[in-house]
């Protein structure tokens, strides 16, 4: 930004990119939850645990190196996964249950 330029236009700008960047982030983590919807029907019709401790270390342990790489709090990158995990068990437990 220069000095002479109009902040509320710079705003403008900025604030235009930032819902361009929420539109995309709510389409790919719709598409992420139809990934693991598959993945919890798979898991219901072959008795499979709604959860995979393992898997879920092992995937905090990659997107905090991620984060790192994209100049993100690792921190904040595993408090979202967290809360995506959480509701997919929810949704993996909801299919075992026949819902």
């Amino acid at each position: 930004m220069t000095h002479d330029s109009d902040p509320r236009n710079e705003l403008l700008r900025l604030r235009a990119s930032i819902d361009n960047i929420d539109a995309a982030l709510v389409y790919m983590l719709a598409e992420r939850f139809r990934c693991t919807k598959q993945v919890g029907v798979l898991k219901a019709t072959h008795e499979m645990p709604a959860s995979d401790p393992t898997r879920e270390i092992e995937q905090v342990a990659r997107l905090r190196r991620l984060a790192l790489d994209a100049d993100l709090d690792p921190a904040f990158a595993e408090k979202w996964f967290n809360f995506v995990v959480a509701e997919v068990i929810h949704h993996h437990e909801q299919a075992a249950n026949g819902r």
